[in-house]
């Protein structure tokens, strides 16, 4: 996963509408998008236009597509659905909660519309937090999020120089107190 995904432009739903009317194969369209085959498949059959009232016109447009693909993201965005869930969020990260404590009292407290930390992270770190610049309210103060999962390895909790073989000759003999594992 080195590579970071990307959106279909409109120029490339265009390009994909004429090649499917011309029947030009998935595959070769992957190829020369530079995209992946399922990519392409997905495409088509989510934004796939079809309407009873006129059976004729069912098939794949590009301005329908691109629609419909943006009102899915805009759909799974709670905090823009939801103004007053959002000012609340804002409010208690201007009074210095983290997103944790956030979603967690919002558990606790029973509230009917509430969030996780995850999506509050996002909402911080997307175009309408970063014009707010609520990253300023987070405890580290971080303009750029950190991976997740990408954290630094801990350096090991005992020297590993010092191995008991390796130990001097007044301690391996046991010869003065303190030198034995029992004291």
């Amino acid at each position: 996963m080195g590579t970071v995904y990307s959106q279909l432009s409109i120029e490339e739903r265009r390009r994909i509408e004429r090649w499917r009317h011309a029947r030009v194969p998935v595959r070769e369209m992957a190829r020369v998008l530079k995209r992946s085959k399922a990519t392409i498949n997905r495409e088509l059959k989510r934004n796939y236009f079809s309407d009873p009232c006129l059976p004729k016109c069912d098939g794949y447009y590009c301005a329908s597509a691109h629609r419909k693909a943006a009102d899915r993201r805009a759909r799974q965005r709670k905090l823009i659905r939801y103004p007053q869930l959002r000012e609340c969020v804002v409010e208690w990260l201007k009074n210095g909660w983290t997103p944790e404590q956030i979603g967690n009292r919002m558990i606790y407290e029973g509230a009917m519309l509430r969030v996780c930390q995850e999506t509050i992270y996002r909402y911080i770190y997307a175009q309408e937090g970063m014009t707010d610049e609520l990253w300023w309210y987070l405890p580290e103060h971080r303009m750029c999020r950190r991976p997740r999962r990408a954290r630094k390895r801990q350096a090991p909790k005992f020297d590993c120089d010092v191995s008991i073989p390796f130990r001097p000759d007044d301690v391996a003999h046991r010869r003065q107190f303190g030198h034995w594992e029992g004291d």
